[in-house]
């Protein structure tokens, strides 16, 4: 067989299991549609249209804007004043600020309920102040508040980056034009700001429409809580319609976004450091701290106060749920599992996309991240119907959890090995085919050793986010089967917060490499 034949012969078997991988992901998603076509239009319509469904739709929109524009208000500030200031202990700020990103939300949530609550902690320590009452926690102010802390690092991080690589000899010409501080940032720094910011509020705002844990903590009534409710409660019909309300939402968000996205054309020459001429603050600078400061406290200090005082108060009220290493094992067992599952599907695919210039391979590429962009309640929902309808066998089994998992996170190992991949020599696989190799042999022998970082780097990442993954957790999960998330929301329901002291603490510290992670790319920058 010659070398052209089995070139051929490689590259069309590769499109056809990135085809098939790409229809695997996709194809459970359309069992919803499928639900929803089967229920009567006319009752159909009364649900959709009905008061309460308009009530969702309004507090999801407005949780989602809300979210969004306060973590713009951290997020930018916080970026530049680590960045570009002479704020006092900046690198400790830096990394501080970006921490609340490895802190799940609805963990969050668990610790300000049990601060801020009618009879939380903070209110028994202020009593004796003559402070009878504090702020409503429940509802949109403690929802609102849990989310932004927890999601303001998106457009802190992406912010930052923009302004590490930004030229500031641009805004030493602005100054020079007679432009003051104020002006010379809105008319120069601002611009280059822009697409990241807008990266980082899109992340923002598709999580504070797709979180689950902390709107059902907080009772607040929005999409993703009440399709878990109407699940539970009463079956399929409503809460597919509202499954597909939601999938909408998150698409006309995405579609948004891409519309009203600014131009990225402002680019520095990144040869100057935004450290080689830092901003003085003056009389500010010590005031200045307060800012990152009252962030590291609300969304770190409290939690790890309250998480460490359910150690030491915990009366063993409820020996039902004491925690179990087991459910440590069963957490990092299911994660693996996803983990070496989606390194094993992303790699054709990715490899296919980033070998290929063809529609096709775009197309396969891109089927894969529809998992990433539906909300992990619509997700479960719709595995779900599909599990129990068409392959009943795998319905509540640990397989079909995996497969819901990867599903979700495969993206995440998709673009390290594409990226990885990109950065490879393609002239390597045609000289080892000119020794003798096969195609297979080539790719096993001498690609797959130089984008190695890149698949484990996204087996990490997915093992790291389906630790932390909870909708997909609750529903799918076989009957029995108790993880670190379960353990948790078990605490939750039974108001025996203690409960979820260790599981959180040691999510918290699996969370915590992926930050890890994330800041060394950086090196010495911040």
């Amino acid at each position: 067989m010659g070398r052209g034949s089995d070139d051929g012969e490689w590259s069309f078997g590769l499109a056809i299991l990135a085809g098939v991988i790409a229809a695997c992901v996709v194809l459970p998603l359309t069992w919803l549609f499928v639900e929803a076509a089967s229920i009567d239009p006319a009752r159909a319509w009364s649900l959709l249209f009905r008061q309460a469904t308009l009530d969702i739709v309004v507090n999801s929109l407005l949780l989602m804007a809300l979210v969004t524009g306060f973590s713009i208000l951290l997020g930018v500030p916080l970026a530049y004043l680590t960045t570009r200031t002479d704020l006092p202990f900046r690198r400790f700020w830096s990394v501080a600020v970006a921490l609340p990103l490895v802190v799940p939300s609805y963990l969050g949530a668990f610790a300000f309920v049990s601060a801020f609550g009618p009879r939380g902690e903070f209110h028994d320590l202020l009593a004796p102040l003559g402070i009878q009452r504090l702020p409503e926690i429940y509802g949109f102010p403690g929802t609102t508040l849990v989310i932004t802390l927890y999601t303001f690092p998106y457009v802190y991080l992406t912010t930052r980056g923009a302004l590490l690589s930004f030229d500031t000899r641009l805004v030493d010409a602005a100054r020079t034009l007679n432009h003051d501080r104020w002006k010379a940032f809105k008319r120069v720094t601002l611009p280059h700001l822009r697409p990241a910011i807008a990266a980082g509020a899109l992340l923002s705002a598709l999580y504070a429409v797709s979180d689950f844990g902390t709107p059902s903590i907080m009772r607040l009534p929005v999409f993703t809580r009440q399709i878990y409710v109407e699940y539970r409660a009463f079956g399929g019909e409503y809460a597919a319609l509202l499954s597909l309300q939601l999938l909408v939402l998150v698409l006309a968000v995405l579609a948004l976004e891409r519309w009203v996205r600014p131009g990225e054309d402002v680019h520095g020459s990144g040869t100057s450091r935004a450290e080689d001429a830092p901003v003085r603050l003056g009389k500010w600078r010590w005031p200045a701290v307060a800012l990152p400061a009252s962030v590291v406290f609300l969304a770190l200090v409290v939690p790890l106060w309250i998480f460490g005082m359910w150690l030491v108060t915990a009366d063993g009220g409820r020996p039902s749920l004491a925690f179990e290493w087991t459910y440590a094992l069963n957490s990092v067992g299911v994660a693996g599992a996803a983990a070496l599952v989606a390194a094993l599907a992303s790699l054709p695919v990715a490899y296919f996309a980033a070998r290929s210039d063809s529609i096709v391979a775009t197309l396969f590429e891109r089927a894969t991240y529809v998992g990433f962009a539906v909300p992990g309640i619509v997700l479960a929902l719709a595995l779900v119907y599909f599990g129990s309808g068409l392959v009943p066998w795998l319905y509540q089994t640990l397989p079909l959890l995996v497969f819901a998992y990867v599903v979700r996170f495969m993206p995440q190992s998709v673009g390290a090995v594409r990226t990885s991949t990109l950065q490879t020599d393609p002239r390597l696989f045609e000289a080892a085919q000119t020794l003798g190799e096969s195609s297979f042999g080539a790719f096993r022998r001498v690609i797959l050793p130089l984008i190695a970082p890149g698949v484990v780097a996204g087996a990490a990442l997915v093992f790291l986010t389906t630790m932390k993954e909870l909708p997909l957790t609750l529903v799918l999960r076989p009957t029995g089967f108790e993880t670190l998330v379960t353990q948790i929301w078990r605490a939750q329901e039974s108001a025996y917060f203690q409960y979820a002291a260790v599981p959180a603490l040691v999510l918290i510290v699996v969370s915590g490499l992926s930050l890890v992670v994330l800041l060394s790319q950086e090196g010495n920058e911040y």
